[in-house]
């Protein structure tokens, strides 16, 4: 009876468990990585200034956008909970019961009661009024928590008896949301646009390494050297030229933050603290990664290891 021969993978797997590791070995073979890796860096040349160059402007530009949108946000949230909705009372309207009925609807976060005769006294300050009687009618500001819940706040308001009528800054908000659709849209596309032209220019790059040092990767793979070492240098290789390129989009993203952060002192609007880092750790977490799998997409396709 012939014995069918045992899966080899699962033997040598099997055989490798039971040898004890050699710490030394296993230091120089991350020693030689490091050198294969380098290597490969020094003979692209010029090349390298080109790629990281590149890579450094598609980053700045993301990161860039990206922060404008978190800025975006904060301004709409700001705006939300500054925002205010003008409720106009009736003549015979109870004023204590409408407030306490306004302060129970959901998402309204303040009620400020403004008198008739406040009203007046500033409107006479501001332009120049006949001696008339008082027009105005008394006035309840409601503010809103967010620019999103404006419409069913003043669905709520319409119910309310003691008001007479209502007005809100509906374009400035309506535009304001428009803006910032745009914006998360635009900055949704290139972060892909970023990704595309990221594993692009790096799967360009591993390739003609690949070539420079086909022959030496041949004699490699005839002496028995692991895929794995040969693949690492090479993966290494395209995540370097993300993380450098990723540095420096750094410095003009950083520009941009300090033209932000005066922006919002100027409109005195608080600035999300995580911001920065969200935008920085995005940028350097889009061009290792990316950068590294573009060099494992090259490798697959051109080395076949």
């Amino acid at each position: 009876m012939i014995r069918k021969p045992r899966n080899t993978n699962t033997f040598k797997q099997k055989v490798k468990s039971r040898i004890p590791k050699d710490w030394m070995s296993e230091i120089r073979i991350s020693y030689r990585i490091i050198i294969e890796t380098i290597k490969g860096i020094i003979q692209a040349g010029i090349v390298n200034l080109a790629i990281i160059t590149t890579i450094a402007a598609i980053l700045t530009i993301f990161g860039s956008i990206f922060r404008v949108t978190l800025a975006l946000n904060s301004f709409a949230s700001s705006l939300g909970s500054a925002l205010e909705v003008s409720a106009y009372l009736k003549p015979e309207a109870n004023i204590n019961a409408t407030i306490e009925k306004i302060r129970g609807i959901e998402h309204v976060k303040k009620v400020t009661f403004i008198s008739k005769e406040k009203s007046w006294v500033e409107l006479k300050k501001e332009i120049d009024v006949p001696d008339i009687t008082n027009p105005l009618p008394d006035t309840l500001h409601v503010k809103v928590d967010d620019t999103k819940n404006i419409t069913p706040v003043m669905n709520s308001l319409k119910n309310i008896e003691g008001i007479n009528d209502m007005s809100y800054a509906k374009d400035l908000v309506q535009k304001f949301e428009m803006i910032n659709a745009i914006i998360n849209t635009a900055t949704f596309v290139f972060v892909i646009i970023v990704c595309i032209l990221t594993i692009a220019i790096i799967n360009s790059t591993i390739e003609l390494v690949i070539q420079s040092r086909k022959e030496e990767i041949e004699i490699m793979r005839l002496m028995g050297v692991s895929n794995w070492y040969i693949k690492t240098p090479l993966v290494l290789q395209g995540a370097i030229y993300g993380f450098l390129g990723a540095l420096i989009a750094i410095i003009p993203i950083d520009i941009v933050q300090n033209y932000i952060i005066k922006i919002h002192e100027f409109y005195m609007i608080q600035i999300n603290p995580m911001a920065q880092f969200t935008v920085l750790f995005s940028v350097l977490t889009l061009g290792v990664t990316f950068s590294a799998v573009g060099s494992f997409l090259s490798i697959k396709k051109h080395l076949q290891v």
